[in-house]
């Protein structure tokens, strides 16, 4: 399951992906427009900009904003910052692998297979999903509403 802090770190990258290119934002107004407790939000947006993905402008006109545009800035980039493994197995994790102890022959295992055919197709949405892409998807959603 998504972790509330992943879901708030892909919240705000979006309220900054719609910034982009204008100045860096307060985390007040972020943590307000999305309704994120301002301090777990400054716990997340500083794991963001140490890991290169946010820049940070301190004093007046000071805040953040992405470091890379938003169509540069994928979903499991995100997930992996902030949550370690994708992967439901640790067995099947490409960046975080572990064997499973009660594991005998893991290459015979069928239920690490069929997980490695879950963790490759959710790889392929999560590695084609940018945070440009959440936010067009956001825009047709809202536009689908109003025309219902």
């Amino acid at each position: 399951m998504l972790s509330k802090k992943t879901k708030y770190a892909i919240k705000a990258l979006m309220v900054l992906g719609r910034n982009f290119g204008q100045e860096p934002m307060q985390i007040g107004k972020i943590a307000e427009e999305e309704r994120i407790p301002k301090k777990f939000l400054e716990q997340i947006l500083l794991e963001m900009r140490n890991a290169g993905i946010l820049y940070s402008k301190k004093g007046a006109g000071g805040g953040y904003s992405l470091n890379k545009a938003p169509e540069d800035i994928y979903l499991s980039q995100v997930m992996r910052l902030i949550d370690g493994p994708i992967a439901l197995l640790p067995c099947v994790s490409l960046n975080f692998y572990r064997s499973c102890e009660e594991c005998v022959e893991e290459h015979a295992c069928g239920i690490r297979d069929v997980f490695v055919e879950v963790r490759n197709a959710m790889l392929q949405i999560l590695n084609d999903t940018s945070i440009s892409h959440l936010i067009n998807k956001e825009k047709e959603l809202n536009l689908e509403d109003d025309s219902n």
